[in-house]
Parts: structure tokens; C-alpha cells; sequence
């Protein structure tokens, strides 16, 4: 005795927005130019193939679903340039993070505040590390004292979202935006992002 296998048809892919035979509701609410008609989904999707469209839901509802009568493709297209000018307007905030040793001389100490409030003013958070490196853990005081200074020379346009606080050999204090202005500036992306300073 033969075995059949039992020939299955290969599904739809599932679409965000139903169209035509999809819908499967008795009626819909089809939304025009001059207001918006209730009718059959059958009549409705008979219209939409005389006028050489598509019948496409915009709006999901349990009794009767609303539609409009469009082209599916323009409005798929239409519908993708609008998500992807929605993510251009997000703003996420960006962590950079400057690092730096207690010894570390003037010069260097200006750059890299500097640095700091050109990340600042761009928007971005600022984590600035101090790493203690065999006997200046014993003058972790001289650390503390460096970062209250730094944050005091980024005060106009910067406040301390975490104070320095000591974890092993790394001491760290965060710094964020003070502006509303400034955090207007931030940088689109996707992702938020980490970059680092070279280490002293």
C-alpha cells in the first residue's frame, strides 16, 4: 500500500497591514475622500479591483476593521520612509568617557575638560575615570579632589549626574547635559555608544 505525503499549501507571509482576501471580516469601513462608508468587505474589495487598487486595512478593530482603497505597495512604501524619518528624530544619548591618572599634569588636565565639554555640548554623557595604578591607592584623596575640579570647570554647561564614587583601583564620576538646549544636539543613532580617550 502506497503512502501519500499530504501536500500542504506554503502560508503568506504575515503582513502588518491586511489586504483584499485577508480581511476576513463580513463588513468594513472604507474611508475616502468625502468620509468614510460602511460596507461589505466582498463590495469593498470588488471596487478597489475596478479602480485598480488594493483594499488595505489601516486600522485594526474586533467588529468593523477600517480600510481605505490605495495602492498596497505606494502605501507599504510610503509607510517605510516615514518609520525610518521617525528613527532619524530619535535621540539617544551617547556615553563617552574620558580617563586620566591622579599625576596627571595641567596641560593634559585642560585637554582633556576640553575634550569633555566638546562632548557635552554635542549632547553626550561624559564618564570621566580615574585609574590608581600600585601606591596612589594609598592618595585616593588626590583623585577625588581632581574630579570635583574637573566637574567644577564644566559647571556652565554640565552637572553631576553620579557623584566620583571608589570601585577597586577605578574611581568614576558621570556627567550629563545641563542645558535642554544642549541635549537638543544629540546625536542620531540607533544605538547608544561607548567610545574612550586614550588612557594616560
Amino acid at each position: 500500500m502506497r503512502k501519500y505525503k499530504k501536500l500542504f499549501r506554503p502560508r503568506r507571509p504575515l503582513r502588518e497591514n491586511r489586504i483584499n482576501e485577508d480581511i476576513t471580516e463580513p463588513e468594513v469601513r472604507v474611508i475616502t475622500d468625502n468620509g468614510a462608508q460602511v460596507m461589505s468587505t466582498e463590495n469593498a474589495i470588488k471596487l478597489a479591483q475596478e479602480k485598480g487598487e488594493d483594499l488595505v486595512e489601516i486600522t485594526k478593530s474586533k467588529d468593523i476593521p477600517i480600510v481605505k482603497i490605495i495602492n498596497y505597495g505606494k502605501f507599504k512604501f510610503e509607510k517605510a520612509k516615514k518609520e525610518k524619518e521617525s528613527k532619524k528624530k530619535q535621540k539617544v544619548i551617547q556615553i563617552k568617557e574620558i580617563k586620566m591618572g591622579p599625576k596627571i599634569d595641567i596641560g593634559d588636565f585642560n585637554r582633556k575638560c576640553s575634550m569633555a565639554e566638546n562632548f557635552i555640548t554635542e549632547g553626550d554623557n561624559v564618564k570621566v575615570t580615574m585609574r590608581f595604578r600600585g601606591r596612589e591607592m594609598a592618595h585616593t584623596e588626590l583623585g577625588y579632589e581632581k574630579l570635583v575640579k574637573f566637574s567644577e570647570n564644566l559647571k556652565e554647561n554640565a552637572v553631576v549626574e553620579k557623584e566620583p564614587s571608589l570601585e577597586g583601583r577605578i574611581m568614576f564620576m558621570v556627567l550629563r547635559p545641563k542645558s535642554k538646549k544642549v541635549v537638543e544636539k544629540i546625536e542620531e543613532s540607533e544605538q547608544i555608544d561607548t567610545s574612550e580617550s586614550e588612557d594616560e
